[in-house]
């Protein structure tokens, strides 16, 4: 469950391995046969186990903590997970959680009403630690942020200073830390100034000093290569055996980053586990009895899949980010409508996704109450060549005897697209994105690479043309406000970076980019849900104008896992083991 949008590979957030050299997963399997396990896998490493500094999709955090509530995956609706209960004020102003009695972290240490008073006004909310966290619960235009203080040891009280509807969804969700392990971090300077807090528990950490709340707990990490989990006995479930009834004492995740390798794997016996890609879906199907398998399908995902154009017109160093002959390119409503139009997503549909998904038009998830429909008046670029030059020519773009696109001072419009590597079905669409930008006179350099070095260009360098990229989706659009804040940690297309970065010169934000911030601000405070509708419904209309994101296909989510586990809920929400602590294995 994401409580804010992450950046996920390119398309999929899909879970795949790879196999080792000098270990094979079989061996690894054998050795460990004697505890109940399940074998996944992870789309390329770890940055981070401190889970306030993560922005990846594909992280470990959600087996190893939890917040005071818990999304159902099955549902989408709100439960009680750390807290038992909570209570609104009348006003809805405040809401007071009550903890669950006799709550332990992973060391056995007591988890108390400090840890989240800890979690909220010592990280989450401390403006000298960056943390994308922070920019949902943002509130109205002033941008304060709620209060959390102590009632007792098992009750806390969170403030809005005005009506902020996502204030139960949102804050309750967030990760809670131990302040026992981690607070004398925060309190302690680096030479630089900046809290230890924000390089404590890199992936270089000895697992054993991770104190968690969730129900596994990091036992091994073998850099690049697997991470190994175990069952946290003080997790609060599995104190009452009315609460959790699987059996799984050990998680493996394989590090991948190639799907077809994690297809191989799971074809042969090596993994219980995997996402199904569209184009592998008929092939897999055909080998469900034989392999002992079953193909879940959990509607269309949440999450949304695009290109993105580099819009940031600032400096560095008296340098720009940006070429500013591409910047000029990039900063033209009509060329970003023409490469819309360009985009043959039908085909994409057809022949990539085999027809299992839809075209996307929205950064707002389908199944999402407040997503606009386009027969609600939502726009929609419908492939069109044509029409794509129609426009460039408006805006001033010539061709030359060679048909290729040229600028008003004759520059050949010429760009690089990078998307995360490792991905079969996310090369061909980069693929055919070349080659349908060639069909109206665009250069497009295609260029796969390692995703985490993709997220440092899009966080920190800012030094890139475009990207296809993904966002994880949800029910609740403030999930977003992050991406669409022009203060938000992953308002990539635009970003404004984050300390400890290095700070940009001229920075400029455009009038329909103020926009939709604004209307996020406004949709969080406004308590009536019709006219919430109606406020994200303006958001979905301007950024399928501006076309910050130009969206691709919405598919289903679909994964294989193997018939020897019970109590699979597999959903585009919550995904295969959302609720592992009631999933069995039952291998004979």
């Amino acid at each position: 469950m994401a409580f804010l949008r992450r950046w996920v590979a390119w398309s999929l957030v899909l879970v795949v391995a790879i196999a080792l050299p000098g270990c094979s997963l079989s061996q690894f399997k054998t050795q460990t046969a004697r505890v109940p396990q399940y074998v996944d896998t992870m789309l390329n490493a770890p940055k981070t186990f401190n889970s306030s500094q993560s922005k990846e999709a594909n992280n470990v955090f959600g087996l190893i903590y939890e917040g005071l509530m818990t999304q159902n995956g099955l549902t989408g609706e709100i439960e009680p997970a750390l807290a038992e209960s909570w209570e609104f004020s009348a006003d809805q102003l405040k809401i007071i959680f009550t903890l669950r009695p006799n709550l332990k972290w992973s060391d056995g240490e007591p988890l108390t009403a400090d840890d989240v008073v800890f979690s909220y006004n010592d990280v989450y909310l401390n403006e000298a630690i960056p943390t994308d966290t922070r920019d949902v619960l943002r509130i109205g235009k002033s941008r304060a942020l709620p209060k959390v203080r102590k009632l007792d040891d098992r009750r806390v009280e969170f403030s809005s200073p005005e009506p902020f509807a996502p204030l139960l969804r949102t804050a309750g969700v967030i990760d809670i830390l131990p302040a026992h392990a981690l607070k004398k971090l925060v309190d302690t300077p680096d030479r630089k100034g900046n809290p230890q807090f924000i390089s404590a528990w890199g992936v270089d950490t000895d697992p054993s000093e991770i104190i968690v709340n969730g129900p596994y707990q990091l036992e091994r990490y073998d850099t690049n290569q697997r991470v190994v989990f175990r069952r946290n006995p003080y997790y609060w479930r599995y104190q009452n055996p009315e609460q959790a009834t699987g059996n799984i004492e050990r998680i493996v995740w394989k590090i991948v980053e190639s799907s077809d390798t994690a297809l191989l794997q799971f074809r042969s016996g090596g993994l219980d586990s995997v996402g199904v890609v569209p184009d592998k879906f008929s092939l897999l199907k055909r080998e469900e009895d034989s392999g002992n398998f079953t193909i879940y399908e959990g509607g269309p995902d949440f999450g949304t899949t695009f290109i993105l154009f580099n819009l940031n017109r600032g400096r560095r160093n008296n340098k720009p980010l940006v070429n500013p002959i591409k910047s000029q390119w990039f900063n033209n409503v009509k060329f970003r409508q023409a490469v819309a139009y360009a985009i043959d997503r039908d085909r994409m549909l057809a022949n990539l996704y085999q027809g299992l998904g839809l075209p996307q038009n929205s950064p707002i998830s389908v199944q999402s109450p407040y997503y606009l429909a386009p027969e609600e008046g939502l726009k929609v670029y419908n492939y069109d060549p044509q029409k794509a030059k129609q426009l460039l020519k408006a805006a001033g773009f010539t061709y030359n005897n060679k048909g290729q696109l040229l600028d008003a001072k004759k520059n050949r419009v010429r760009f690089t697209l990078m998307s995360g590597a490792g991905s079969t079905t996310g090369v061909k669409l980069g693929t055919q994105i070349k080659e349908d930008l060639r069909k109206i006179g665009i250069q497009v350099d295609y260029t796969p690479i390692a995703f985490n070095t993709l997220v440092d260009k899009l966080d920190d360098s800012l030094d890139w043309d475009c990207v296809m990229l993904g966002l994880t989706g949800g029910v609740e659009p403030n999930s977003g406000a992050n991406v669409w804040s022009t203060e938000g940690g992953l308002h990539m297309f635009n970003q404004k970076p984050q300390p400890p970065s290095e700070p940009i010169q001229s920075f400029t934000v455009s009038e329909w980019e103020q926009e939709i911030s604004d209307l996020y601000i406004e949709g969080a405070q406004e308590l009536d849900e019709a006219k919430r509708k109606a406020i994200y419904a303006k958001t979905q209309k301007i950024t399928q104008e501006y076309l910050p994101f130009i969206y691709l296909i919405n598919p289903l989510a679909l994964a294989a896992v193997r018939n020897d586990f019970e109590g699979i809920q597999f959903t585009a929400l919550g995904g295969v083991n959302w609720n592992i602590y009631d999933i069995q294995e039952v291998r004979e």
